[in-house]
């Protein structure tokens, strides 16, 4: 189990995200942002538009998520 925060995901916020994967915690993060959209939260805004946009340039989105994956490895065991 490793865990990335909203922050280190490119969100403006310390909530930790725990999984056995990179993908765990990235699909948490998109959980967390959708959430915080919904309850209107301003400072989450700009990260979910950059996570919806990801999916529109699946090329610059394969950057992104290489690059969250490489980071998510170098990551310490909880």
């Amino acid at each position: 189990m490793k865990t990335m925060t909203c922050r280190q995901l490119g969100g403006p916020c310390d909530l930790a995200h725990q999984g056995e994967s990179a993908d765990d915690v990235i699909n948490a993060q998109d959980q967390h942002l959708k959430a915080m959209e919904k309850e209107g939260d301003a400072a989450h805004q700009p990260a979910r538009n950059e996570m919806k946009k990801r999916w529109l340039r699946p090329r610059k989105a394969l950057g992104w998520y290489n690059a969250t994956k490489a980071t998510f490895a170098d990551l310490p065991q909880d």
